[in-house]
């Protein structure tokens, strides 16, 4: 098993009661916590008229997370590129990059960033070009390339700032595609586990078998996103997740969104077919008390082998949430501790 960096996720979730500010004002304060556990980078993404989330512009939010931390990796996880042309994403990461040199990263993905049902009226709104399809997706990754690496001779488009900033990009993947793209291109792969976990092993193994060395990587390099909460008992985390239940419960029924306040019991919420539909969803989401989620992150990184672990916690009380990310920093800190003393025993 590897020895593996852990990192965070936050959707900048806005709760019942608050507003966007809000939300926002808390991402920050969480992202300064995090940097004091040792969080090595904390990601942001882009959604568009979803009530829940207040992360419409991951390059302003950035910033502002950016501005308030010290040392932290900030990044997109990630832009949705076919939303914007690629010389406007890389002229705010190249900006974002010259004001914090070292410490910004550019997830990229295929999606539009909205409810399902809304996509096509969202498509619109957002000017999105409808002859692009996801066989324009490697010439736009090219094209941020060509703006954040050095300057050619021939080069007549040029991003100012951008060039030379080799602002790093990942690929984000929830199927097979930009999986096995990510390794045609010799990128690092963050795959979506709380999205598609059953296309977590074959998307990793495809990204594997058809990695290529680049400038940019050597070998392959894995991220996985999860779903984890954690809290001092089993019994504590199942309560603190009845929200994030509700919450993929009302994305179901098409309610509003915002995150509800826990509840003792999911019972009389959901019927049958919907508590099954929600658990689907749930599945891979990794819960429970310190040795509960200790095992769970051990099962998942030596199932995949992981580089990085991005960890997406989320509870209505801010400080289960706070404790939730500290208990997982804890865990992933012991079987580091583990790997060094299972690599000093075969040595």
């Amino acid at each position: 098993m590897k020895t593996p960096i852990f990192s965070a996720l936050d959707f900048v979730m806005v709760r019942q009661g608050d507003d966007a500010g809000k939300a926002i004002a808390q991402s920050v304060e969480l992202a300064r916590y995090l940097e004091k556990l040792g969080y090595h980078r904390f990601w942001v993404p882009e959604h568009h008229g979803v009530e829940s989330f207040a992360s419409a512009n991951p390059a302003v939010l950035i910033g502002h997370i950016a501005g308030a931390t010290k040392s932290i990796r900030v990044g997109a996880g990630g832009v949705m590129l076919f939303n914007h042309p690629p010389l406007v994403i890389a002229e705010q990461f190249g900006t974002l990059a010259s004001i914090y040199p070292g410490r910004i990263d550019l997830g990229v993905g295929r999606a539009v960033g909205s409810a399902t049902p809304k996509e096509p009226i969202y498509k619109e709104a957002l000017r999105r070009d409808p002859q692009l399809s996801g066989d324009s997706f490697p010439r736009h990754v090219a094209e941020l390339q060509l703006y954040f690496g050095a300057e050619e001779p021939d080069q007549q488009i040029r991003a100012y700032p951008g060039q030379n900033t080799n602002v790093p990009i990942y690929l984000l993947s929830s199927s097979g595609y930009n999986a096995q793209l990510a390794g045609e291109l010799g990128l690092p792969l963050a795959f979506a586990t709380h999205i598609k976990p059953d296309n977590l092993i074959p998307s990793v193994k495809l990204y594997r078998e058809h990695f290529r060395p680049s400038k940019f990587l050597s070998e392959p390099y894995v991220m996985v996103t999860a779903l984890a909460l954690a809290a001092d008992t089993d019994e504590e985390a199942h309560r603190s997740f009845t929200s994030v239940e509700q919450l993929f419960l009302a994305s179901i029924r098409n309610g509003p969104p915002k995150l509800p306040p826990k509840v003792d019991s999911m019972d009389g919420l959901w019927s049958e077919e919907e508590k099954q539909a929600v658990g689907q969803r749930m599945k891979s989401a990794i819960l429970g008390d310190p040795a509960t989620v200790r095992r769970s992150l051990q099962a998942l990184l030596q199932e995949t082998q992981a580089d990085e672990l991005m960890l997406w916690s989320t509870a209505y009380d801010p400080a289960e949430r706070f404790r939730s990310y500290e208990i997982l920093a804890e865990a992933v800190a012991s079987l580091q501790d583990q790997s060094e003393v299972d690599a000093a025993l075969v040595s």
